[in-house]
């Protein structure tokens, strides 16, 4: 599913293809195409209905219990990420990608991601297990890390019970190796039957949904072998990264003769799909965050006090908090001290009452980093960029 099998010129040394091989190539990419636009709208709407069904019925009665409250809010956040998703699929496949290939300890960079999701992935009840050697790969920094995000996210939502990651290296070739396996049925049979009996039917189709596809988009545009194996029970993910950083008896040498890449440039790593949290009390401020940031690709929440931020961080890490200096009390020092007991580097950005100053964590032995409310159009986004670069 590449928009360059659509049209574009023939590369210098390749033979036009046949006019009528070309058509035949182009109506396939077309149905898959139709296929996907179709899934994606199914997707969108049947979570949208189901939300729309609840809020129908606070309209009729004038209430709503918490359990359907929030299973109103899981409905709007999962049309939301299928949307986001699709976008992402789209930028993928129009070849619009740009990347910066660099030195990665993909091993540290899986446990960072692990780490992060931690509060996620224990809320649906599901162990995350890892056997993961060490290994140093060459790729794009922002693409791995979205494909590790999406595949966690994928395969949380198939899981029924733990997920077993495990990195290696092959023999031969030398290929890094990420496999990433787990149950998309109850193993036991009493839970087996009742998946049967209730979802079962649907399940082939259910795996591959949008999140699957952008794996699909990603592990392409970065060069990787992806290959998924589904059994009665069973799901089986295996990614390959042929540009794998390996030792030879005279030292450490690369599976190319001349890599040219320095050790990962901040610079290179553009935040779409990372989620921030802002939280903010007055509306006013809340619309100045907006407006700085929405053009940046970010999944965004807003809420109001350090209390709901806490309710929000117990459910999953975001990858950022921006929070508002009047908020700044007993209560937001012990969320952050929560948060960076789990992850040390996380990162806080305070917006302070005035001024236009922008001072990033670390300078003048800052902890965190400031941005003044004079200069949130200009200076957020790149307070963003400069503090999640450190992290991811």
């Amino acid at each position: 599913m590449d928009l360059s099998e659509l049209s574009g010129p023939t590369p210098a040394g390749r033979q036009r293809p046949h006019p009528q091989s070309m058509q035949e190539t182009s109506a396939v990419s077309s149905e898959r195409w139709h296929q996907l636009v179709t899934q994606i709208g199914e997707e969108i709407a049947a979570p949208l209905s189901a939300a729309l069904e609840r809020v129908h019925g606070l309209i009729a009665t004038g209430q709503i219990d918490r359990r359907s409250l929030r299973m109103l809010r899981d409905e709007l956040e999962r049309a939301r990420r299928v949307g986001m998703t699709s976008q992402q699929i789209v930028r993928f496949a129009s070849g619009r990608v740009r990347q910066s290939a660099e030195r990665l300890h993909l091993t540290q960079t899986l446990q960072g991601v692990l780490a992060h999701r931690s509060r996620e992935t224990q809320s649906h009840g599901i162990e995350i297990r890892q056997v993961l050697k060490p290994v140093e790969v060459i790729v794009d920094p922002a693409l791995l890390f979205s494909l590790l995000n999406t595949l966690l996210d994928w395969a949380v939502t198939h899981a029924r019970g733990s997920i077993e990651l495990r990195l290696d290296t092959k023999t031969w070739p030398v290929h890094a190796r990420l496999v990433c396996r787990f149950h998309h049925t109850p193993p036991d049979e009493e839970g087996r039957q009742a998946f049967v009996n209730t979802v079962a039917p649907q399940e082939g189709h259910a795996l591959d949904d949008v999140s699957w596809r952008l794996v699909e988009q990603a592990a392409t545009a970065m060069g990787l072998e992806l290959d998924r194996q589904d059994g009665e029970v069973t799901t089986a993910v295996t990614v390959e990264f042929p540009r794998t950083i390996h030792d030879e008896v005279q030292g450490l040498t690369v599976s190319e003769e001349d890599t040219g890449f320095a050790v990962s440039s901040a610079n290179s790593r553009p935040l779409a799909g990372s989620h921030v949290l802002v939280v903010a009390s007055r509306r006013e401020v809340r619309v100045q965050v907006r407006e700085a940031i929405r053009h940046m690709g970010l999944v965004v929440d807003f809420v109001g006090s350090i209390d709901e931020a806490s309710a929000f961080c117990r459910e999953g890490l975001p990858h950022a908090i921006i929070f508002e200096s009047i908020l700044r009390g007993e209560r937001f020092n012990q969320l952050r001290e929560d948060v960076t007991r789990e992850v040390p580097d996380f990162v806080f950005i305070e917006i302070v009452e005035e001024g236009g100053m922008f001072e990033v964590s670390g300078y003048g032995h800052a902890a965190m980093a400031r941005v003044g409310r004079d200069a949130i159009l200009t200076s957020l986004p790149s307070a963003l960029v400069f503090e999640l670069a450190k992290t991811m």
